[in-house]
């Protein structure tokens, strides 16, 4: 496990100082500081073996490589997990020393690039337990956590935020989008002691909230009162039937009628075919069943409150969001187009570092990513035209050679006409 901290550059002399003062204030504050439980950035290359193993629950899972991709900000701080093989599923873990978030912020961070613009698969991670069998990693795993991005065509785009509570995974009801610019976004979901949320994109709140309202763990806290009925006079229809609307004495026309302009076919055989029948064709004057219009309900009262009362299977639990033995961070992911690259994961109590860690890596990189993509496009766009030009070239040169020849041929066939006269 790669331990160390977010890198900072080397600073002017006045910065160096202003360190030395936080590390003295830090140290006659005491010792409190972040721990950080895993953090891994890949930046001692195939080592990353040792610590990250491949599930061999199927044989044919897809593979992952070490790569900064092809673009970048940093050819080696870039470097991550990429997925290789399309149209396959993906389950690799890495294992650090087991711990409990019961009374602590839990932090967990990474950045994700779908930088092969992916149309269908996963990008999320998930937490386990310490009794995890990494080899046998799939998706019936146990987990604790799944967090991440999620997208498959135009319908889902979203970041799952999916928690386990008494062995049953309970979902978000909230709907929180993901990026699907093809750029690294670092993702973060930070669960605190007092079962509040929060996740943000690229160091930006996007949703946050109470664990318990907007996750199913409990049953609700009020429930219609079961004693009381709405009163039978209680109207609650928005809109009615008009009665002064009569349906037309025309409107009344068969769906379907008899083809009168069918023929019986000259070799038709009623012995061996049947009796020959005209056939049914759809009705033009046909409009369908008649409805009277509709006009609002003079007598409407709205929607009728019922009372509620204490919900008495409702029992409150301040520990939902805790979890012991937290000791496995996995990548368990199905993709149709591989490319995705997983790097600097992150999971820590504090979310000061986690910011800091995320502005100093991905923060750091972003930049320069998007500039080396641009180029690259318009090399790309320069390399197409100039492709497309040579192309065009050809054509007009066999075009002018055609036409050269066939005035040569035209001048040969005058001249031998003249000779004949």
């Amino acid at each position: 496990m790669a331990a160390a901290g977010p890198r900072r550059g080397a600073g002017s002399a006045p910065a160096l100082g202003a360190l030395r003062l936080v590390l003295l204030l830090g140290a006659a504050l005491g010792p409190a500081r972040a721990a950080v439980y895993f953090q891994e950035q890949f930046l001692d290359g195939a080592n990353w073996h040792k610590r990250w193993m491949n599930s061999e629950y199927k044989p044919d899972l897809g593979k992952f490589k070490l790569t900064a991709g092809k673009f970048y900000g940093d050819p080696v701080r870039d470097k991550g997990l990429q997925t290789s093989e399309n149209s396959k599923f993906y389950a690799i873990s890495s294992r650090f020393k087991p711990f409990s978030n019961k009374g602590k912020t839990l932090v967990i961070q990474y950045t994700v690039k779908h930088e092969q613009k992916i149309d269908c698969g996963g990008g999320y991670v998930k937490i386990f337990s310490s009794n995890l069998d990494q080899k046998n990693l799939s998706g019936d795993s146990h987990y604790y956590i799944m967090f991440g991005p999620d997208i498959c065509g135009s319908e889902t785009k979203k970041v799952h935020v999916i928690l386990n509570y008494k062995n049953k995974p309970h979902p978000i009801k909230k709907s929180i989008r993901c990026k699907v610019d093809g750029y690294t976004h670092l993702y973060t979901l930070i669960i605190r002691p007092d079962q509040t949320y929060e996740v943000k994109i690229d160091n930006e709140m996007v949703a946050s909230g109470n664990l318990e309202d907007d996750l199913d763990f409990l049953p609700p806290r009020k429930i219609n009162d079961p004693r009381v009925k709405k009163p039978s006079d209680w109207d609650d229809r928005v809109q009615i039937d008009d009665p002064n609307d009569v349906k037309p004495a025309d409107w009344d026309e068969p769906e379907y009628i008899t083809d009168t302009s069918a023929r019986k076919p000259e070799d038709w055989d009623d012995s061996v075919n049947g009796e020959w029948h005209r056939p049914m064709v759809k009705n033009p004057l046909y409009r369908g069943e008649w409805k009277p219009r509709q006009i609002d309900n003079p007598n409407y009262r709205g929607v009728w409150p019922h009372p509620q009362i204490d919900n008495p299977n409702y029992s409150p639990d301040f520990s939902i969001y805790s979890y012991e033995n937290i000791s496995i961070i996995g990548l368990d992911i199905w993709q149709v187009r591989a490319g995705t690259i997983f790097d600097n994961f992150l999971i820590t109590d504090d979310e000061e570092y986690a910011e800091d860690f995320g502005d100093e890596t991905w923060g750091e990189t972003k930049g320069p990513e998007k500039e080396m993509n641009l180029k690259q496009t318009e090399e790309e766009q320069q390399r197409e035209r100039a492709t497309e030009e040579k192309y065009f070239e050809e054509r007009f040169k066999k075009k002018v050679e055609r036409e050269k020849k066939s005035r040569t041929d035209r001048s040969v066939r005058n001249a031998i006409k003249k000779e004949d006269l």
